[in-house]
């Protein structure tokens, strides 16, 4: 019976969050219904609700872990230029959890596990830009970093950097392209 195989699933949150990743993945968060997503995992369409009550519920649920995983990512990162290959690495390695995180109009914004994990990433880009020389503005400094590294990401996992990347290593191409507009001088570690 289909309510029996949902009671004992085993993980069925874990199993609607992999299946709803695959989807994003492949067709956008558009894509999503909870009903098609519990088919997916062999569970009752009324499942997947007991997790997440809804499809907002299901990508607050995938921006928060993205979020955490995105923090993980940046921890540990010496400089700023290896915190942009960082995230240009996470766009590559969880596209969907990507793609959910930088669209607020599809979560909760204000759910305490989001802003945590949230606040965790911040405060890893931010002690990325503190490694820079300090200037009138760290904020501006800020900013322009996040604008190159996400700018990077996107158009990289839009397809829109085949041809400028070609074969040639998407990490690689953002360090040359940090060395390049970090205006670092000719004596800098590469």
């Amino acid at each position: 019976m289909t309510s029996d195989r949902a009671y004992h699933h085993g993980d069925l949150r874990r199993a609607v969050l992999t299946a709803a990743l695959d989807v994003i993945r492949t067709e956008g968060p558009a894509a999503l219904s909870l009903r098609d997503l519990a088919r997916r995992a062999g569970v009752s369409h009324a499942a997947p609700a007991h997790h997440f009550k809804d499809r907002t519920g299901l990508l607050t649920a995938i921006a928060a872990e993205g979020y955490a995983l995105f923090a993980d990512a940046l921890a540990g990162a010496p400089d700023l230029r290896e915190r942009g290959v960082a995230y240009v690495r996470f766009s590559r390695e969880h596209p969907a959890h990507f793609q959910v995180m930088f669209q607020p109009d599809l979560y909760r914004t204000d759910d305490p596990d989001l802003l945590a994990a949230k606040d965790r990433a911040t405060a890893e880009l931010r002690a990325g830009v503190a490694t820079l020389p300090p200037t009138d503005d760290p904020r501006l400094s800020g900013i322009a970093a996040w604008s190159l590294a996400h700018g990077f990401a996107t158009l990289l996992l839009s397809g829109n950097l085949d041809g400028a990347v070609g074969g040639r290593d998407p990490e690689e191409v953002f360090r040359l392209l940090g060395r390049l507009l970090l205006a670092e001088g000719p004596g800098a570690a590469g």
